[in-house]
């Protein structure tokens, strides 16, 4: 073996512009700002319900074809089974954060059910994740409503009465900005998992373990936290001064891929306004993110940071009533969708995901 055998120089740190698989699903292009579902440009779907995402990414992938208004009947039985099943197993996610909890009720999921694995795993994260969050609250899980379409029976879950319609709208929003976003780090998990044929509930799973770390699904909840301590209007600018001097990063600003504004944030900032009419929190947000860009602008003028689907979803949910604990669950909830639609895709490649590494460790000493 030489030195230059196993010389890193060719390796791609974070796999940045490897092409890993080819999908149908979506396609994020960061330079132009653009998200694009199955052939949509992101912004056309913000009035979309859930369920019509849920019909065109599983389109010809799933094993039966099913359009918007048949999902939504679908879901709703599933979500009673995943309550039943959940009921005996609550307790146990005592002690656990809100994201253990979802981990360890969804691996209750068997491979062996009868429904659709893809309509069962995608129901029964909003069943869950409304449980653990009322339980945090000392308050019993609320059943299902078979009847309800997924984001409004996911808002009467959590708070035990029926949602306001520009909730549900809000958070319908929220989930289908949220539903797919290319070959994120918890997309990849699920199609590994899934190139061995471990199953959807196994790739799903793998896919939440992802979610879970602070540098992917851990975001929204800080962004609040930053507005808090900011308190005021005429704290705004010299608390930033303040944060940036330090050295500190703004939360809500910035993505790794987007170079521009993030295409997301535009859809759930309407969101947002259309729920609050553009008054308190959010009026309030919007000051601290004109100054945050500003600033941002002037300090780091070659580094583009725009504001991110953070900041606008840690107001969508906030509005509608999640705690902040339970972010990232609800995150999982519409993420859900793509989750399950990229393992369908790769079961259908058949391919096992196996790439190389390259070894930069000591050799063996070769004898003369």
């Amino acid at each position: 073996m030489t030195d230059q055998a196993i010389s890193p120089a060719h390796s791609t740190p974070g796999l940045d512009d490897v092409i890993a698989a080819e999908t149908v699903l979506s396609h994020v292009d960061g330079a132009a700002g653009e998200l694009i579902i199955r052939g949509h440009a992101l912004d056309s779907l913000a009035d979309w319900r859930f369920e019509s995402v849920l019909a065109l990414l599983w389109a010809g992938l799933a094993p039966e074809a099913m359009e918007a208004e048949a999902i939504r009947a679908a879901l709703g039985p599933a979500r009673a089974q995943a309550f039943a099943l959940m009921q005996p197993l609550l307790p146990a996610t005592d002690g656990l954060s809100q994201v253990e909890a979802l981990r360890l009720l969804l691996s209750a999921l068997a491979d062996g059910a009868e429904t659709p694995h893809h309509l069962l795993a995608t129901a029964a994260v909003p069943v869950f994740a409304a449980a653990i969050a009322r339980r945090r609250a000392g308050e019993a899980a609320v059943a299902p409503d078979p009847s309800l379409g997924q984001a409004a029976d996911f808002l009467r879950m959590l708070h035990g009465v029926p949602a306001a319609p520009e909730q549900v709208q809000a958070l319908d929003s929220y989930l289908v900005t949220v539903a797919d976003h290319g070959l994120n780090a918890s997309t990849f998990a699920a199609r590994v998992i899934a190139s061995t044929r471990a199953g959807m509930f196994s790739s799903v799973i793998g896919a939440l373990c992802a979610l879970k770390g602070p540098l992917h699904g851990g975001a929204p909840g800080p962004v609040l936290d930053m507005l808090d301590a900011i308190g005021t209007e005429d704290n705004i600018r010299p608390w930033l001064a303040a944060a940036l001097a330090r050295g500190e990063r703004l939360m809500g600003f910035g993505h790794r891929i987007y170079r521009v504004r993030d295409p997301r944030a535009d859809v759930l900032k309407g969101a947002v306004a259309r729920l609050r009419d553009g008054a308190g929190r959010i009026r309030f947000a919007e000051a601290v993110e004109a100054e945050a860009l500003a600033q941002l602008a002037e300090k780091k003028p070659l580094r583009p940071l725009q504001t991110n689907v953070e900041f606008f979803t840690a107001l969508v949910l906030e509005a509608v009533g999640f705690p902040r604990a339970s972010f990232t669950n609800v995150f999982a909830a519409g993420r859900m969708a793509g989750w399950t639609a990229h393992v369908m895709e790769q079961e259908l490649a058949g391919r096992l995901i196996r790439p190389k590494s390259r070894y930069v460790g000591p050799v063996p000493e070769v004898a003369a």
